[in-house]
Formats: C-alpha cells, structure tokens, sequence
C-alpha cells in the first residue's frame, strides 16, 4: 500500500466508498424503472453538509439529482472543481453482489466502484482531509456529484449553466495518469428512400434496401481515409454503422431505410467535418445513380476536446503524483467524457482518477492503493492551486 503524508484517512475512505457503493444509483435512460441518483445526491449532500460546505441538491428531471457543495475561501484565490458522476450502468448481468461492497487484498469490488465512485471518493476524501487538518485557502472548492453521465451528461450539462471555476479535475479512472484528450462522437440516422410497389413490379418499384447498400459501401470507405490520420493521444478517427432497418413484408419493395451510425472524432475535428462527409457522401451516390435519393440527421453530438499538458491543473498533478511515488503519464482517451462540457466553457479540465477492471462488466473492482495516491494527490493540488 502506498505511504501517504497527507492526512487522508484511508478507514474513512473505504467506509466512503462502501456507502456509495450500496447505494443503487443505475440510470433509468439505461435500464428503464432503475433507481436514479436521488438517494446517493441525499446522502452526498449530507456529508458535504456535515463538513461545513454550502451544499445543494437540484433535480434535473424526475429522480436525476445533481448534488453540489462548496467550500468557501477567504477571496482572491483560484477555485477548484471536483467532478465525479453518481450514475452507474446496470447490474442484471453481474456475477457478483453488485450492492453489496467486498474488500479483498487492495480491489473494493462492487458496481460503480471504478466507474466512478471510486474515484468521486478520492476527490471527497482530498477536500475532507483539507477541512480536518484546517488548511485555509483563499480560492472555493467545489465537488459536483452530477447525474446521467452514463447516457446523456443531463447533470453535467445542467451544471455548467452557471458554474465558473478556473479549473476542474473529472475523477473517471484513468490508472493514475492525466487524460488530456478524448475523442468525441456524433449519432447519424441516414434514410434512403425507394418505391414501394408488388413484388413482381421490379420495372416500378425502387428497393430502399438495397440504395443503403452504397451508403454502407460508401461508409467503409470513409473508415479507410480517417485512419489515414492519427492523433497522438487517441489515434484515428472512425465510423460504423450501428442498426439498420427496413421494409414491410416479403412481397412488398421498401420505400424506406434506417441507418443509425456513430462517428467518432478525434480533437480537431467537429460538427461541421461531419455534415460536409456526410453531404459528400450522398451527393456522390445520387450523382452516380438517379433513383438514389436519401437524407440524414445528426441526432446527437459531443464534441473532442484537448488541453495542453503545460495547463497549470496538469503540472501540479505531475508534480504532485511523482511526490507520492507514480510517475503519470499525459494520455488520451477513446470514449467520451463530461471533461469536454466544461472544457467547452473555456475552462481548463482533466480526467484523473484511480485504476480498476470491469467497467460496464458482469465483475467490476477498484484498486484502492490507486484511490488513496489519487485522494492524496488532490489534497496536495488542491493546497498550491487554490492557495
């Protein structure tokens, strides 16, 4: 087990984690009737209350609760943001006792232990040993406990309305280094459109299914030019075709066809990189064939983000993990996270947070010597960022 100096209380903190683990926080976008983050925002409230925080609890939507505290500086210095989503993926499919949190060797096992509460604890156990030591500090500490993160970022996206902080650290596990990039991600639905007509009317009747065929060509193709250009932290960009539908009946030509696509962008690339792909796209199709016709629709999007290494929250995290004996790399990340929504309010943010296996996954666990470094890290950053 890693040596700390820095006055984290490592009982308290796996007392933490257990009680947050017990709590069933899946996301009813996910598994529908699930519990929401109600109860966990109640409890988190609570402990940030009994701190002597100034905290809140906001509901979103019906059960979609963020909960939020402050710690008040003196004035003039920085203010810190630490983030961390309550929301968990399902648990029908676990092997385990997904709300009932066990301890074996240095791995906490139970659902949401890595993915993220693990590293929310680390992040409340920094403030909480900041507060006990009695550290005054000119800048505010803020921890958000936000919502949805794992479908839609409802919490993250609610907060950052009126939120201003001059830098935030996202607790997602990132086996102790410091994610500066990920990519980002759109969701297409592309429709061609046919004739329908009998069967037998092959001279009349125009196969909708068929015209996608070009469209998934078409798209493979694209895949073959993103990989041309890799980005050093995350690698290429990419598309796939994801679900497809159509046609109404085996006698029946379709008149219609449903692609849904995701396209994954790497930093540099946006929203508008894709609506030029993909009106090239179908523009060439038509042109090459008149009864091609088809339409799309971005659905949903997020964008990539990237910030420089030299940033002032990633030095003192550097600095701070090689203290406590890690040496952290500066990586990047293939999925998406709430990072890039308060990156995209101007504001220096990065993912850094403990190690763990079985995200999403029928066991899921966190090293608990990677969530006492992160907690003592942050106690550390927290001291010289918010002085």
């Amino acid at each position: 087990m890693i040596t700390l100096s820095t006055g984290i209380d490592e009982a308290r903190l796996v007392k933490l984690l257990k009680d947050l683990v017990k709590i069933d926080s899946v996301n009813p976008s996910l598994v529908p009737g699930a519990a929401g983050e109600a109860e966990i925002a109640e409890y988190l409230r609570e402990w940030m209350n009994a701190r002597g925080m100034k905290a809140t609890v906001t509901e979103i939507e019906p059960g979609r609760v963020n909960a939020v505290g402050v710690l008040k500086g003196s004035g003039g210095g920085k203010s810190l943001m630490l983030n961390g989503h309550t929301d968990t993926v399902g648990v029908d499919y676990m092997t385990i006792d997904p709300f009932d949190p066990k301890v074996e060797g240095n791995k906490l096992y139970g659902r949401g232990s890595a993915d993220m509460k693990g590293g929310l604890v680390a992040s409340m156990a920094a403030v909480d040993a900041i507060i006990e030591q009695g550290i005054e500090l000119r800048g505010d500490i803020v921890i958000a406990g936000v919502c949805d993160e794992e479908f839609a970022s409802i919490g993250t996206e609610h907060l950052m309305k009126d939120m201003r902080v001059d830098a935030a650290i996202v607790g997602e596990p990132t086996d102790s280094n410091i994610q500066v990039a990920h990519k980002g991600f759109a969701w297409i639905d592309v429709v061609t459109h046919g004739f329908a007509a009998h069967g037998s009317a092959y001279k009349i009747g125009i196969d909708a299914i068929a015209k996608m065929g070009h469209v998934l060509i078409g798209l493979e193709a694209l895949q073959s030019i993103l990989e041309e250009d890799q980005h050093q932290l995350v690698g290429p960009g990419s598309v796939h075709a994801s679900i497809i539908s159509g046609g109404q009946e085996l006698s029946t030509y379709p008149d219609k066809c449903k692609l849904e696509v995701e396209r994954r962008l790497i930093p540099g690339e946006n929203r508008e990189d894709i609506e030029i792909e993909m009106q090239n796209l179908l523009k060439s199709l038509s042109e090459d064939d008149p009864k091609f016709k088809a339409d799309y629709e971005i659905t949903f999007y997020r964008g990539p983000m990237e910030i420089s290494p030299e940033e002032e929250i990633c030095r003192l995290l550097q600095e701070e993990s090689v203290k406590n004996g890690v040496e952290p790399r500066f990586v990047g990340g293939s999925g998406w996270m709430d990072t890039q929504i308060i990156y995209d309010k101007g504001i220096p943010a990065v993912a850094y947070g403990p190690s763990g296996k079985g995200y999403h996954g029928a066991v899921e666990w966190v090293d608990l010597d990677t969530v006492y470094h992160a907690a003592a890290v942050q106690a550390e950053v927290i001291k010289r960022f918010c002085a």
